[in-house]
């Protein structure tokens, strides 16, 4: 008789658990999956996909203005944001439904309830009160929405969960925060129309990105109607009637309909019972992990935003995977979190990966940038005033590309290649050398020959 009820439980199935779960069980194990809430987790049930389509619809009513200049007659369009919820509301439990598919495909049993640990090896079913035994726990429960410290009103705001589910389109609404979710949401509701002020505490939005990239960014969003408000606070939310007043840290209020705090994400540990059998929380608030996703329980692992590593759904999938192969495949597998590619999807589009110019500067004896700001092609005859921007920062001793930052149309479609070339080692030599296609934006990145600017660390004495 197995000393076991399972070779391995995952609390948790969003990408991250999910991929374990499956592969695991490809290896042979006797799989089970608790998620007390959907199948999916944040990307695919309130994240990265249901914001995606939002930023589609978002970027409809630009590409109507556009139409004008190309000949089309278009009449005055509207838009029902019911409808568009409803669509996305179908598309996402398509996908749910085809996560569950794959769990069972894989016979994965797949529990729908919140789990709690009792020990190392005993997980609590809550809906059930069900004591599991498991030879390996594996923690996938993501990250939460913060709303930041505890002001008056707060219960007034909502967070980026609630924004994919609001009845009706917001005429005037406040952002509070600087970071990827902010950012695209303040693009999203601006792009359908509604009236936006982004208020962040800090110099610049997008913190820890290229300091050209965020200029760029900014002064893009403002071109666009977005009133971005640096270096405040909200102080306070009081509800008037059917708006909202927010008080800013600077004495000024803002009059709105919804005030919306996008202030990041925190591990969604609280109540697992994580402390209590010994599993040690880092200093940045995830839990502590090695190069493996081994916690300081032997047997107890976790993977994705729940470690607060690189916080992106690729990277909770490549963790997953590699634990799987790790515990069960017999092939230990490291995930290298270096020269991650990445996007956000605000308006313009951004496209990064590997070092920022300042990171460039401090890790690097020797910096080469290249730079270049354009109008896109397609916005000449639409007379929008809108620019692209690339970066590429260059080892000046190695010749290797170890930096790209671009904004513009398609840039995350763009930094998904340009990723493969970086992770291999390109050099600039190497982008040099490829052809370029024309007319394309992409072109600009192979032909960028006149140096920005260039830099070299004084030798110590």
């Amino acid at each position: 008789m197995a000393s076991h009820d399972v070779d391995l439980l995952v609390i948790g199935a969003g990408s991250g658990g999910v991929r374990a779960a499956r592969i695991a069980s490809s290896y042979g194990a006797r799989v089970m999956i608790a998620e007390e809430y959907r199948v999916g987790g944040t990307c695919v049930i309130r994240g990265c996909v249901p914001k995606k389509l939002l930023v589609y619809a978002s970027r409809f009513s630009a590409d109507l203005d556009d139409a004008a200049g190309y000949g089309w007659t278009v009449p005055d369009p509207t838009f029902h944001w019911p409808t568009l919820i409803a669509n996305k509301d179908r598309e996402i439990a398509r996908l749910e439904a085809a996560y569950t598919s794959t769990l069972e495909r894989f016979k994965v049993s797949l529990v729908k309830s919140r789990a709690v640990l009792e020990d190392a090896h005993t997980v609590r079913i809550q809906a059930s009160g069900t004591r599991v035994r498991a030879d390996t726990i594996l923690i996938a429960t993501g990250g939460w929405p913060y709303l930041g410290p505890k002001i008056p009103g707060l219960e007034h705001a909502i967070s980026s969960n609630e924004a994919f589910h609001l009845p009706e389109l917001p005429k005037r609404i406040l952002i509070q925060g600087g970071g990827y979710i902010a950012v695209e949401f303040a693009c999203i509701f601006a792009g359908l129309g509604a009236k936006v002020t982004l208020v962040y505490r800090g110099q610049n939005i997008l913190r820890g990105f290229d300091d050209d990239l965020r200029e760029h960014l900014r002064s893009e969003m403002r071109q666009r109607g977005i009133t971005v408000t640096c270096g405040h606070t909200v102080t306070a939310i009081e509800k008037a009637g059917d708006e909202f007043i927010t008080r800013l840290s600077d004495g000024s209020a803002i009059a709105v309909d919804k005030a919306m705090f996008a202030m990041g994400r925190r591990p969604n540990i609280v109540g697992l019972g994580l402390e209590e059998v010994g599993v040690k929380i880092a200093e940045h608030g995830g839990i502590a992990v090695d190069e493996y996703s081994r916690s300081s329980v032997p047997n107890i692992y976790a993977v994705g935003d729940v470690t607060n590593r690189v916080n992106l759904t690729p990277v909770a999938i490549r963790e997953g995977h590699a634990f799987a192969d790790t515990v069960f495949g017999a092939k230990p597998t490291a995930v290298n979190h270096a020269f991650v590619p990445t996007a956000v999807f605000s308006e313009p589009e951004l496209g990064v990966i590997g070092l920022t110019e300042q990171q460039a500067r401090e890790q690097l004896a020797a910096v080469e940038i290249y730079k270049t700001s354009f109008r896109p092609m397609r916005a000449t005859l639409a007379g929008r005033n809108t620019r692209c921007f690339m970066k590429l920062l260059v080892d000046g001793d190695t010749d290797r590309v170890v930096g790209c930052h671009i904004a513009g149309p398609d840039a995350g479609e763009l930094i998904q290649l340009v990723g493969v070339a970086v992770r291999m080692g390109a050099t600039k030599s190497d982008f040099d050398a490829t052809m370029a296609v024309h007319p394309t934006a992409a072109e600009e990145l192979v032909t960028m020959r006149e140096k920005a600017a260039s830099y070299r660390r004084a030798a110590a004495e």
